[in-house]
């Protein structure tokens, strides 16, 4: 995936860190037993894909491949196979 730049962008980085403190603060109050605390949290998790959504669809995450790029790598993948 390094090759791709899979998730290497402010969209992505940004989701993820907001669900990562998201499932901190969950399970913080879930050892505390805290249900009203851990569904926050679990909140927090649910924003970090909202978040995250929208700031790919603000063009802040991969652009997406043009069809004939795409087809020119399954040609490809089928040439090495056969």
């Amino acid at each position: 995936m390094a090759g791709s730049s899979h998730g290497h962008t402010p969209a992505a980085w940004t989701g993820v860190i907001i669900a990562f403190i998201g499932f901190c603060v969950a399970g913080v109050f879930m050892v505390a037993a805290n249900p009203l605390g851990f569904w926050a949290g679990m909140a927090v998790v649910l924003l970090g894909g909202v978040v995250g959504l929208g700031m790919k669809a603000a063009g802040l995450g991969m652009p997406k491949e043009p069809a004939e790029l795409t087809a020119a790598r399954a040609r490809a993948g089928q040439a090495q196979t056969s």
